[in-house]
């Protein structure tokens, strides 16, 4: 190829990419103008396009691409390593393979931000509820942790009496999808329309690599790893929902996936959000009074203990070396969108949920 030829093109290429980050950046600056712009008038149309186009579809149709690009990527590592140790990319050549490699994925930026990243710039859902206040003290996280423990209690025991079984994934998606109708009626800001909510097809990995569920902005598919302990999975499935509704933040889809668990009818999903609420409570309480953490777990009923032993021994049996590394990646991920703690800012539904209880005197 003549590259003196292709060069006007490239620039050409390179003047609209960076235009278009120069102007997604702009736009980002105001998440008033965001919320109302983007989220609301682009973004929750163009979502349910996505999940029309792929809902349907019995599998994971974004891992399958995921699978391919991967793939694709590996061989076009693999010939590059080969060609650099023939010495074939030197100079100008190598110098331009790297140019065309950034100009991917600026376009990749670009389409993941129109797709769906803006939404990290939104209100979010603590505009929508009017919460302002998110500062809390010692007996704040200690209230709140005890009145988790009763609801996890009374919850779990609920199911006993039920004598309650698991559904299979498909029932306990259209269930979630129930949970947020639901919801709808208190918070029509939680109104989830065409069902695309999908088994992982890296469950197995998942667990090695340290992720229960995630969303494809690029299919508007939201995944579950299917192969974690039951109780977990419908709270992680109304989180996953969350984001296909533009909760792009970790805190603010766990509390947008809370709001639409325990308004359902179904007490399994006011168990499993409970129950995780509860742990990310009682450890936010260790840090500030280790003595009232361990004491409140010791009043936990026998039957959620063996929950949570199961959860551990989970977790236990699938650590691996390299889990660390992408606890690593992903924390430095959510700290450049938005979410400066990082891998903490899961946490950070405690004190959305102190403030919720606050305004509105219910959890």
């Amino acid at each position: 190829m003549d590259t003196k030829k292709s060069w006007p093109r490239n620039r050409t290429l390179w003047i609209v990419a960076i235009g278009m980050v120069i102007i997604i950046k702009l736009f980002s600056l105001s998440s008033e103008r965001v919320e109302v712009l983007y989220t609301t008038k682009f973004y929750g149309l163009f979502a349910k396009i996505l999940r029309f186009l792929f809902g349907w579809i019995p599998f994971s149709l974004g891992d399958f691409f995921y699978l391919l690009a991967g793939c694709l990527l590996l061989v076009k590592l693999i010939k590059t390593i080969k060609s650099l140790i023939r010495r074939q990319f030197i100079g100008k050549l190598f110098f331009r393979k790297s140019l065309k490699a950034f100009l991917w994925l600026i376009f990749i930026y670009i389409i993941f931000n129109i797709f769906w990243g803006l939404n990290y710039n939104r209100q979010g859902v603590t505009h929508q509820l009017g919460l302002t206040e998110m500062k809390y003290d010692t007996s704040d996280i200690i209230l709140l942790q005890d009145m988790l423990l009763q609801k996890v209690n009374s919850t779990k025991a609920s199911l006993i009496r039920q004598n309650y079984q698991y559904p299979d994934s498909k029932i306990l998606f259209r269930r979630a999808k129930d949970a947020y109708n639901d919801a709808e009626k208190t918070y029509p800001f939680l109104q989830y329309q065409i069902l695309s909510v999908k088994s992982s097809l890296y469950g197995w990995w998942g667990n090695y690599l340290g992720f229960t569920g995630y969303y494809n902005p690029f299919t508007g598919e939201a995944q579950v790893n299917t192969t974690v302990p039951k109780f977990l999975q419908p709270y992680i499935a109304t989180h996953e929902m969350a984001h296909q509704l533009g909760y792009a933040k970790e805190d603010e889809a766990n509390f947008a996936g809370y709001l639409a668990a325990v308004n359902s009818r179904d007490t399994l999903f006011h168990y499993s959000a409970y129950l995780d609420l509860y742990i990310y409570a009682n450890r936010e309480v260790f840090y500030f009074d280790s003595v009232a953490s361990l004491q409140s777990r010791k009043l936990l009923i026998p039957e959620v203990k063996k929950d949570i032993l199961e959860w551990r021994k989970f977790n236990l049996s699938h650590r691996s070396v390299i889990e660390p590394a992408i606890s690593w990646m992903y924390g430095n991920y959510l700290k450049l969108n938005e979410q400066p703690k990082g891998l903490r800012s899961y946490n950070a539904v405690i004190a959305t949920l102190i403030a919720y209880y606050k305004k509105y005197g219910k959890i």
